[in-house]
């Protein structure tokens, strides 16, 4: 169902009737597939992003305990970030760990994504389950044991 959304300062927003025009806009089905949407995603989806988010976090956090490598762990909701360090008191960033890591965890069956220049991000889907939250992580930490 396609449908658009524009968002503007009131100022240039300021159009007469007619003046404008959209492809995915004002189609009432498409709208209503909207709304339907919206609903799963708060009543649904949400409460499970802040029950398994705070799950991965506490999850990456032990990493953290576990691994001098891992020298930040940071997120909010289903969005954690990794850093990698060469050494936490000078902070120094280790950028072939989280590539190492990335490529090891393929391997696993784990897809992870690198962010900047030493981070790991973890961005599950927002239906991702408790099984996958924590075979994702014994993942993770298989591979940081082997790089260790």
């Amino acid at each position: 169902m396609p449908i658009g959304a524009i968002i503007a300062k009131e100022s240039i927003m300021k159009w007469g009737p007619g003046a404008h025009g959209t492809t995915f806009g004002g189609n009432p089905v498409c709208c209503a597939a909207a709304l339907a949407t919206l609903d799963v995603v708060e009543q649904e989806l949400l409460p499970n992003v802040a029950k398994l988010g705070d799950r991965l976090l506490a999850g990456a956090r032990r990493l953290q305990e576990k691994f001098g490598s891992v020298g930040d762990v940071r997120g909010r909701g289903l969005m954690i970030g990794v850093e990698f360090v060469k050494d936490r008191a000078t902070r120094e960033p280790a950028p072939d760990i989280p590539h190492e890591l990335v490529e090891r965890a393929f391997r696993k069956g784990l897809l992870l994504l690198g962010a900047g220049k030493s981070s790991l991000r973890l961005a599950p889907p927002l239906v991702v389950d408790e099984y996958d939250v924590d075979t994702a992580l014994r993942i993770i930490e298989e591979c940081l044991d082997e790089l260790d």
